[in-house]
């Protein structure tokens, strides 16, 4: 285990460096397949490729984007950083209960979230030297077509856990709300009411673009989570489990600070807080769009926007995770906000922020994951007729409703989502991918290509051994 974590640590710091590094300023050329068939492929030039001192290369549709850096940053952090970052202070409960867990917790948080920026980096540069403009056009041009089910299926289950993720957590939040207005209502009631009444019909509307401006709302409530979240552990408002806040809430849910500290993160149920990690930086199949649309997107300019972009996701992520967790200590629910009181004003409107902020973003996850399958299932855009939609947006709602009255945990579709999927959208196919691309190549190859297949192939082989393990145990904590 400690040598696994040094090497976790070694990769999080050379990858940004070996990003920045390998920019390509190479060309586009097609190189032979078997059965004759030609592939784009970066190709070497005069000057050291993947760099960024001179030419830059785009492809297919790139070049024509309209998005700025700053708008991009934005955009990328608000794909980040969502719901699964209030499930954090969970991972580290997982393996400590004292607030010095939070010291490795925070490094792990920051490896995990370099390796996810170098990852994110890769598949926007696979994009712009193959001029795919998706997850599964990058596939489809280096490894083949025969395969593209592989990472299309992935993407659309793992937005299947993000809605159910939803689900979840509105589920409670809406219980908490009502409880804060005297009223007793289950989770289950609130959920299914809240599904008929509101979240059916907004997935059923077949124009979401007035929707898009509900979504600012999320970065701003959990900005605003992360103040609250603060302020109450240094208030010592739940500091003692006998007076105060804490007297309000279910005991299972009090403060319980124990003895497992810094030490306790080489225990194998650290692996529980890594593979959550996998879920809440899950973004990369949105890599390709945010490199299509970033303006003059030479891969100078891309990978300055991923890796500022990540780099204040780290930050909120351990800000997050650290003020829940070092006020809770073992007794972290899940979903952090349950650990507060309702008669809380504070972490009231903190609630409605969230709330306000889930219910609005709700239908454009829904639809990614509807209009997946629908391409999975590979039915013409000429055949999606309403009624259609409407039918499939039936089951699909029905069965995340479902799950989500059985299962409570939030912990758990996180760690058990990126334990499995999460690995291998962000680890995996990105490195079969780019060593596929480069095999291509041929001798065309430069040195630092290949080289770098051995980085992205080492991440992936990390990927499936965090993946295993942490599969193992999220299935132990139902």
């Amino acid at each position: 285990m400690k040598l696994l974590s040094s090497l976790i640590l070694l990769f999080s710091v050379t990858a940004p460096i070996a990003g920045a590094r390998r920019a390509s300023t190479s060309s586009l050329a097609s190189v032979p397949r078997r059965g004759g068939k030609q592939r784009v492929a970066f190709v070497k030039n005069d000057v050291a490729s993947w760099t960024n001192d001179s030419r830059e290369v785009r492809g297919g549709e790139q070049g024509t984007g309209t998005a700025t850096m700053s708008n991009e940053m934005f955009n990328m952090v608000k794909a980040v950083v969502g719901v699964g970052v209030l499930s954090l202070p969970a991972g580290i409960a997982a393996f400590g209960d004292n607030p010095t867990a939070v010291v490795p917790a925070a490094i792990l948080i920051a490896t995990i979230g370099a390796i996810a920026a170098y990852n994110f980096s890769l598949l926007g540069r696979l994009c712009a030297i193959t001029g795919a403009t998706s997850y599964r056009g990058a596939w489809e041009k280096t490894v083949g077509e025969s395969t593209a089910w592989i990472p299309g299926s992935s993407c659309v289950i793992k937005t299947f856990f993000a809605v159910l993720a939803y689900s979840l957590v509105l589920g409670d939040t809406f219980s908490a709300l009502f409880k804060t207005l005297g009223m007793t209502v289950s989770r289950e009631v609130s959920l299914i009411g809240l599904t008929l009444t509101v979240l059916l019909p907004l997935c059923l509307l077949k124009d979401l673009s007035s929707l898009a401006p509900f979504s600012l709302a999320g970065i701003a409530g959990m900005l605003y989570t992360a103040v609250a979240m603060a302020i109450r552990y240094f208030d010592g408002s739940y500091a003692s489990i006998d007076s105060g806040l804490a007297m309000d809430v279910a005991a299972s849910l009090r403060p319980d600070i124990g003895t497992k500290g810094a030490s306790a993160v080489f225990s194998n149920n650290a692996f529980i807080l890594i593979c959550m990690l996998s879920t809440a930086y899950m973004a990369h199949f949105n890599a390709p769009k945010f490199y299509l649309e970033l303006k003059d997107n030479t891969i100078a300019r891309w990978n300055t926007v991923v890796f500022t972009s990540f780099s204040i996701s780290i930050l909120f992520f351990i800000g997050i995770a650290a003020m829940g967790f070092a006020t809770f200590g073992g007794a972290s629910n899940g979903l952090i906000l349950n650990n507060y009181s309702t008669k809380d004003s504070l972490m009231g409107f903190s609630r409605v922020a969230v709330a306000f902020a889930l219910v609005f973003t709700y239908p454009l996850a829904f639809v990614g994951c509807r209009d997946g399958l629908l391409e999975m299932m590979k039915v013409p855009k000429e055949e999606r007729t309403d009624a259609k939609l409407n039918n499939i947006t039936f089951i699909i709602l029905g069965a995340v409703t479902a799950v989500a009255m059985k299962i409570t945990d939030l912990s758990f579709i996180m760690s058990f989502g990126g334990a499995t999927l999460g690995n291998a959208l962000i680890y995996v196919y990105p490195a079969i991918m780019l060593k596929s691309a480069v095999k291509n190549m041929g001798e065309n190859a430069t040195k630092a290509q290949k080289m770098e297949v051995y980085l992205a192939m080492t991440f992936a082989a990390i990927g499936i051994g965090m993946g295993c393990i942490g599969t193992k145990m999220a299935l132990g904590t139902l």
